[in-house]
């Protein structure tokens, strides 16, 4: 007898305990519906994922159980659907205080839990066994490990079905799942919530598919989508059969209800649904910026967003994100050419701006600039020009910039790259200023390909080829002196940001990387700026995280630090 088994791929918003609720409620009457019998429901699906130190509130903790309950009392009508909800819950007497939690510590603490509800009754509670406290994950901060497996019974016509589950962590492991099996589950149901990175979605396929070998049980992995603060989460749910071929996944990025049919008890039988073609990475890359970029805006309640446009790659690569996240009356974009600023960067700035039909303006900092450099000349005297006259036209835009977004509500999207960030080459309170830092754990060399890529594709109908063609293929500058280039003081990109990925995302130390045949020079210029700059990185505002190790939550060094490796 088969089963149909349903997985609500939902982007939830931390905190919405009461909006969280009515969309599980909304999957749960659709899957019903189709005769889907077990619905999944993302980690955590009620409070949203992360809900941070929100976590360590007992009121917090007490109110999603509410919502729970609230869920289960609007589901009591739908006959033989089990629910499996994702909550935090408070533990059971005796469970340990989590680590690290301060004067937090004396608190009754909790655990990532699932709960299964049918017919208005919450039937069984499972507690995530595998807590990860590494790259972006903090979990014993705020729970305690269950201690045991979870199998529940679900009866489908003549048979009765047995489906084991787990939460995340849990299924990177062979023990916890192997416990399951043992238990004697028939299905594998893991609910999830596991940050994008580029090529996350792959490694997540290929560990689930050694549980399958290790087992012989059908797997069904339910995710979340959506963007919160600097992570996103892709979607990309999906179903294995008994022999861990691919059986059913659901979209990248978008909402999805993907119900998948299981034939057969004991995980013999087949598994079916349908299955979403898988992007390129560079769609998958464009997809999770325009997400990241999405969710911040709106879940944030920011009316749209404001660009300073340059007439460079960076500052174009940020306003097709942003059109294609909020639509062209949304964005607004701005040029403030000063005295460097060459004639075909607000040539090209301006044809950018009309190709999306995004509002654009002009603000000449010329003026400006002078009135700063007549005030401070009897202070400068005797110095000649340097950075600090750069830095000077940097911080005018950013304070022209952040007027308007104080004016109209907009939020200002920055344009900093991960390469310019790592090295410093950006100023702090100037280009740096802003609320959302859209690439900034992208590499300028990545840059390149996404804008190559944008211009030959056009995923949100918003028009194709929208960045000109020169501001691809001009030499990289700031424009802050005359005939500046970025490499006249940073290594070719290639390099650098070659140098940048071994060094911040794989952790090779300087001797490793130079003996991979890069210049040491190279390499101890960079290595230098990156432990340098150090202070501008903490200062940054939050940006959307795509690599395995960004300059976020992931990536905790000193300020103060004298350590050269």
């Amino acid at each position: 007898m088969a089963i149909k088994i349903g997985v609500a791929q939902c982007n939830f918003v931390v905190g919405d305990l009461a909006g969280n609720a009515r969309r599980i409620v909304e999957a749960a009457q659709a899957a019903h519906a189709q005769g889907v019998r077990v619905l999944l429901t993302p980690e955590l699906a009620i409070c949203g994922y992360a809900a941070e130190d929100l976590l360590l509130r007992p009121a917090f903790v007490a109110a999603c159980d509410d919502a729970v309950q609230t869920v289960a009392l609007q589901t009591a009508g739908l006959k033989g659907l089990h629910i499996v909800v994702g909550q935090p819950l408070q533990a059971p007497p005796g469970a340990a205080s989590g680590a690290g939690m301060g004067r937090s510590v004396g608190r009754t603490p909790c655990v990532n839990a699932a709960s299964v509800l049918c017919e208005g009754r919450i039937t069984h509670r499972y507690a995530k066994r595998e807590l990860p406290n590494y790259q972006v994950f903090d979990e014993r901060r705020y729970f305690v490990p269950g201690e045991r497996p979870c199998v529940f019974e679900v009866v489908e016509g003549a048979h009765r079905w047995r489906i084991g589950l787990l939460i995340c962590e849990d299924a990177w492991y062979a023990r916890p799942v192997a416990e399951t099996a043992t238990a004697g589950a028939d299905v594998l149901c893991v609910i999830n919530a596991s940050p994008f990175h580029i090529g996350k979605g792959d490694e997540r396929e290929r560990a689930m598919r050694e549980r399958v070998r290790e087992t012989g049980l059908p797997l069904v992995y339910a995710h979340l989508v959506g963007g919160q603060d600097e992570i996103v989460f892709e979607g990309r749910s999906f179903a294995l059969d008994a022999h861990g071929a691919l059986a059913a996944r659901a979209p990248s990025f978008a909402e999805d209800l993907l119900v998948v049919e299981l034939e057969d008890g004991a995980g013999h039988g087949g598994v079916r649904g349908p299955v979403a073609a898988q992007p390129s990475t560079e769609a998958d890359l464009w997809h999770a910026l325009v997400l990241g970029t999405r969710d911040y805006v709106e879940k944030n309640g920011f009316p749209g967003a404001v660009i300073g446009l340059s007439g460079g790659v960076d500052s174009a690569l940020v306003l097709a994100i942003a059109v294609d996240a909020l639509g062209p009356q949304r964005v607004r974009a701005v040029m403030m050419p000063s005295p460097y600023t060459a004639d075909i960067s607000w040539l090209d700035a301006r044809e950018m701006a009309a190709r999306l039909g995004v509002r654009y303006d002009e603000i000449p900092i010329g003026s400006i600039f002078e009135h700063y450099q007549a005030d401070l000349q009897p202070l400068f005297a005797g110095r000649g020009p340097d950075t600090t006259e750069e830095n000077l036209q940097a911080r005018i835009r950013g304070t022209l910039l952040m007027a308007l977004s104080n004016k109209f509500g907009d939020i200002v999207l920055t344009t900093g790259n991960k390469s310019e960030l790592a090295t410093g080459y950006c100023t702090l309170y100037g280009d740096m200023a802003g609320g959302f830092a859209v690439i900034k754990d992208v590499t300028k060399t990545w840059v390149w390909r996404l804008a190559r890529w944008r211009n030959a594709h056009d995923p949100f109908g918003h028009g194709a080829n929208p960045i000109p063609q020169r501001i691809i293929e001009r030499p990289p500058s700031a424009e802050l002196r005359p005939g500046q280039k970025d490499q006249d003081t940073l290594p070719p990109y290639d390099v650098l940001d070659a140098i940048i990925e071994r060094y911040v995302e794989e952790d090779r130390s300087p001797a490793e990387i130079v003996a991979e045949g890069f210049p040491a020079a190279a390499v101890e210029q960079v290595v230098r700026l990156i432990r340098i700059n150090e202070y501008k990185r903490r200062q940054a505002p939050v940006g959307i995280r795509v690599t395995h190790r960004s300059f976020g939550k992931d990536w905790r060094y000193p300020v103060t630090n004298r350590w050269r490796g």
